[in-house]
């Protein structure tokens, strides 16, 4: 007999209120009960004023051999604002995961129920500071305020994430109640650890059999803020570490352990020395300096095709393609092709067969979550460049990255700890943090004031180091069009007024050149403002983005900073013929070390210039440190609100 669903039935019949559900749906069942005291709540006291709350969330993990992950969630409206939670995003990893089973519904204040029966969508969602991620979205009908609105999915993971295992406790909203459940992969043992604590009130997670769960009630609702470190370092979380022993609780021994299994898997894939040094010979000189024959060898690596960074492909696609196994460096130079890591390790060997000293090194991208080594987690160490030593000299390269040139890793991978393989045991270091005018924005303007107080001309952008990277990378796969707008919406973020741009050059997208150029023509409708007789002209015609940056009062989370940068604006400004300059701000110089701001306006023969640098050489400063860092931004604004005060040719000549 299933008790289960009698007790279920004989509740229904007596009108008993259900608060919450006595046991978890198992997959494939489809709803919980909804009990009278969700549909009456109004408001939850632990969350005053929450426009929504999530009234029971449930994650059960499988990573056995067909890894997958069911979710079942249940929201409360409790405000007209809330009511956006009717648009539901289920965020995904395409290389990663796919999502399937998806079922939604409306439950009415009144307790009628609204299926969702309409389409889903596949959305790549751009968020602030243009960061994008894909999404399943779809929009659940006829929510109201008191609503209730819930789905379920099932998320089937690829055979390489199966074991990326995490909780994450901490949602947006505030969470009445959340139930957990892993079931381990047998074949290795499993430590977990919840590196931020867990909510006050939280049991840690507990073995259950063969099942880990945990459940947790009352999870404040996490904060979302502007420059804030990677989220899943700040959420309450469990992280879950398989590994092949799980006895070894000291680090430094531990981490002894991976490097020697690291570096013999490491070793027997160069170990093909005679044909690296046939392939060196070819690629450098033997008068060439050191220096010249590392470039000569990183540029060669650099044209060696990448599959990490293509789509994933079925077995089929890859039988069609006829790719063969690279199971060591020969292999890889002879077919042209290899992943991210076996292109570095080929880097490697390449620069050794030339004489130079050279070393693997596992990093932990900044982009994501901060490395501790204390946890002694070697997925977290899922990238990896290489340590040259040059003149003396640390350089670190990744010419598996495409587009980032010679001695220049991508931002995620920069200042970060790092663990360089070698037959000793290996050793921590830690790559370089390029310093602000490494990766610039250089904006030069070369414009005219026309009579009716509108700038026409022409624009030349020239990004520079990390800044012309991220930009290849995030645009690598679109096509002319939408890197055109890419560009040119740019420009409408820091000129946030009615302009008309247009991108007149076709910039190298391709290269790994250190800088990238784009031109522009511009018109700007009524730039200048009258004031009686005078017409005023705002000297920050760029300064748009850091009009609103840092003006809220309180701060919860640290301060971080993506990587060191410099805006530099050289405008030069033709006035009408008969205009003169009546009155120009004073200089400003603001230089507090870690971040500066120069402001200056000319005027030669009715022709202004001006000169506008922001430097920020910060990484993180902590919540105590906002005050400061708040105040420097408001002198910032203060100074790009300055007025040129300008009089046309008629007041001139009154005057």
């Amino acid at each position: 007999m299933n008790y289960r669903r009698v007790f279920l039935l004989l509740a229904l019949v007596l009108g008993v209120a259900l608060a919450e559900p006595k046991w978890p749906v198992a997959v494939g069942d489809e709803w919980q009960p909804i009990s009278q005291e969700e549909l009456k709540m109004t408001s939850v006291s632990e969350a005053p004023g929450a426009p929504a709350v999530y009234l029971y969330r449930q994650v059960d993990r499988d990573d056995g051999r067909n890894g997958h992950e069911y979710n079942y969630v249940r929201i409360k409206i409790l405000t007209e604002e809330g009511r956006k939670q009717a648009d539901i995003e289920i965020p995904f990893v395409k290389e990663r995961e796919s999502i399937h089973s998806i079922k939604a519904r409306t439950i009415r204040p009144d307790g009628t129920i609204a299926n969702f029966d309409g389409k889903v969508y596949d959305k790549t969602i751009v968020k602030a500071k243009g960061f994008k991620y894909l999404a399943k979205t779809f929009t659940l009908p006829d929510v109201q305020v008191g609503s209730i609105v819930e789905y379920h999915y099932t998320s089937d993971l690829n055979e390489a994430y199966v074991f990326d295992s995490e909780w994450i406790l901490s949602e947006d909203l505030f969470t009445k109640r959340a139930k957990f459940t892993l079931k381990p992969n047998s074949d290795f043992a499993l430590n977990w650890s919840w590196p931020v604590g867990l909510p006050i009130g939280t049991n840690p997670p507990v073995k259950d059999g063969a099942t880990v769960r945990l459940d947790t009630q009352n999870v404040p609702a996490f904060q979302i803020e502007d420059f804030m470190p990677p989220e899943k370092v700040l959420k309450y979380r469990v992280e879950f570490v398989y590994s092949e022993d799980s006895s070894e609780k000291d680090p430094d021994k531990f981490w002894k352990k991976m490097d020697k299994k690291w570096s013999g898997h490491f070793e027997d894939f160069i170990g093909k020395r005679k044909a690296m040094e046939q392939a060196a010979a070819g690629i450098v000189s033997p008068g060439d300096s050191p220096e010249v024959k590392l470039q000569k060898i990183y540029a060669r690596v650099q044209q060696v095709r990448n599959t990490s960074w293509e789509a994933t492909k079925t077995e089929q696609e890859q039988k069609r393609e006829k790719q063969k196994d690279i199971n060591n460096v020969e292999d890889l130079w002879k077919q042209g092709y290899g992943n991210g890591r076996q292109i570095n390790w080929l880097f490697v060997a390449l620069a050794r067969a030339a004489g130079l000293e050279a070393y693997p090194v596992y990093i932990s991208a900044r982009s994501e979550y901060f490395f501790n080594p204390k946890l002694m987690n070697p997925s977290q160490l899922n990238g990896d460049v290489v340590l040259v030593k040059l003149n003396g000299k640390d350089v670190y390269c990744d010419p598996a990255t495409r587009f980032a040139p010679f001695g220049l890793l991508s931002w995620p991978e920069t200042g970060v700890q790092g663990l360089k393989l070698d037959k000793d045991g290996g050793s921590w270091v830690s790559t370089t943090l390029p310093a602000s005018s490494v990766s610039q924005v250089e904006r030069k303007a070369d414009l005219k004031l026309t009579d009716t107080g509108s700038l026409e001309g022409k624009l030349t952008f020239t990004f520079s180091g990390l800044e012309a990277l991220w930009r290849r990378i995030e645009e690598r796969n679109e096509d002319e069009t939408n890197r055109k707008k890419f560009l040119e919406d740019q420009v409408k973020e820091y000129i946030p007024v009615g302009i008309d741009v247009e991108l007149t050059n076709k910039p190298d997208w391709a290269s790994s050149a250190p800088t990238m150029v784009a031109e522009y023509d511009l018109k700007v409708q009524g730039w200048v403002t009258g004031a009686g007789k005078r017409v005023l002209l705002p000297v920050g015609l760029f300064s748009a983005p850091e009009k609103h940056l840092f003006e809220h009062t309180n701060r919860v989370h640290p301060i971080y900073f993506q990587f060191s940068s410099r805006k530099t604006d050289d405008v030069t400004i033709e006035l009408p013929l008969g205009w003169h300059v009546s009155n120009l701000p004073a200089e400003l110089n603001n230089d507090q070390k870690v971040a500066a701001y120069h402001l200056k306006a000319d005027n030669n023969k009715a022709t202004l210039h001006v000169t506008r640098q922001l430097n920020s050489d910060l990484l993180m400063l902590d919540a105590k440190s906002y005050p400061a860092l708040r105040s420097f931004y408001q002198a910032v604004r203060t100074g790009d609100d300055q007025q040129i005060v300008l009089l046309p040719g008629t007041s001139a000549a009154s005057n």
